[in-house]
């Protein structure tokens, strides 16, 4: 793992790239779809203005793969699985599944087609050195031992799966800018930093979204206005990795069709903004310094966090103003969760869901969920705690008709 000292001395931004078959250095630009509106997709799924069901939802049939040792490793990959089967076959309140058939996902770009602008520095916001050891299956015993993958690192399908997850989240992303709200069956890698990963997290997909979203030229000028992104991460867990992206990230201020002409509040704004709420005395033990952090203790329960999560939001929303958010909606907050210490119940998170997409439409911010960190050995009922963020979103698309938007 680079230390802080190698980290701050950056030769490393010109350096030969490893050999690896993912990412194209030459590929800016971004793919278009139907009604020439661009989404970096490699497939669409059901058009939103004709969807009055649930907001667009993107997955990828690679964020798990077989070759994983679930028998050997905590981390269960195979929750993505469970995940869509769960969003098409269980019966809600509605008359049939939440999400009709597995084609009416969107799917993002195939990993060899994913900009590496978007990852790497100096356009986006990863070390090089750092994912391209990653990507060529070069990092040494530490790194992959503080990831928690150990060996598992090398596997293709892992790293395939990790750019396939942050090209995800980028495309909810635009989804999200364009219809208000969409959603990511996968994504909140928030312990992943700059130039190493932990935790079980490798490449950042919340900084490197809201680096896509603050730079019209990785966006190819389709993302206009964006000046600041808030992050509001409720994960167990303190969203560490993140805030080391936060003085890092920065719009451009220069470019006259993003940015307002000489405005005072807009000069003093701060580009990338990240809350965290958190349980103090889980990982990781030496917290990292977010722009906002609420440490909570174990054991709390759903009232005092819907007290807790309102009254925090609603300040950080006045004093911030974002123009896009992103939603890490963990659900290692559940009672049940063998890696979360709070108390919170399915009710108590369907309520927290609900009340963060509902503000942040009702304000007219754009939103993207992510479904975050969430441990239990039944997969089945993993994958029904994951899909209450989806089940949330929609409700708040059908409630407010975003469909004709």
């Amino acid at each position: 793992m680079p230390t802080d000292a190698q980290s701050d001395n950056a030769p490393e931004l010109e350096h030969e790239m490893m050999t690896h078959d993912f990412l194209d250095p030459r590929n800016k630009e971004i793919s278009c779809l139907s009604d020439n509106q661009p989404f970096s997709a490699s497939l669409h799924g059901l058009e939103p203005r004709k969807n009055k069901f649930h907001q667009p939802i993107v997955h990828h049939p690679k964020y798990s793969f077989v070759e994983w040792p679930s028998d050997q490793q905590t981390f269960p990959m195979d929750k993505f699985y469970y995940l869509s089967k769960t969003l098409t076959s269980k019966m809600t309140h509605l008359p049939r599944p939440l999400v009709r058939t597995r084609s009416d996902f969107f799917q993002p770009l195939d990993s060899n087609e994913i900009p590496r602008a978007w990852f790497a520095q100096p356009d986006g916001p990863i070390c090089p050195i750092f994912l391209d050891r990653f990507l060529s299956a070069s990092l040494d015993r530490k790194e992959e031992l503080r990831i928690g993958f150990r060996e598992c690192c090398k596997l293709h399908g892992l790293r395939e799966r990790t750019v396939l997850e942050v090209a995800g989240t980028i495309l909810t992303a635009q989804l999200a800018w364009k219809h208000g709200l969409a959603t990511n069956t996968a994504g909140g890698t928030h312990h992943a930093s700059p130039d190493t990963g932990a935790g079980y997290t490798i490449l950042n997909d919340l900084a490197v979204t809201a680096n896509f979203l603050l730079k019209p030229e990785l966006n190819n000028h389709t993302i206009l206005g964006v000046k600041t992104v808030l992050v509001i991460d409720c994960d167990v867990h303190q969203g560490d990795g993140t805030a080391k992206f936060v003085n890092m990230i920065e719009c451009n201020k220069n470019d006259v069709d993003s940015y307002d002409d000489g405005a005072v509040e807009d000069e003093q704004r701060q580009s990338f903004v990240t809350l965290s709420i958190h349980c103090e005395s889980n990982y990781p033990s030496y917290k990292a310094h977010s722009t906002y952090d609420v440490g909570l203790p174990d054991k709390t329960g759903d009232d005092e966090y819907m007290d807790i999560l309102k009254t925090t939001v609603n300040k950080v929303l006045k004093e911030t103003k974002p123009d896009f958010v992103i939603y890490d909606a963990g659900v290692d907050v559940h009672k049940d969760d063998f890696l979360g210490r709070f108390s919170l119940s399915t009710k108590g998170i369907r309520e927290r869901d609900r009340w963060v997409f509902e503000k942040c439409v009702s304000l007219g911010i754009p939103v993207a969920g992510v479904i975050g960190g969430g441990y239990d050995k039944n997969k089945e009922v993993l994958a029904e705690r994951h899909a209450i963020v989806q089940e949330e979103a929609s409700f708040v698309w059908r409630k407010y008709k975003m469909w004709s938007n």
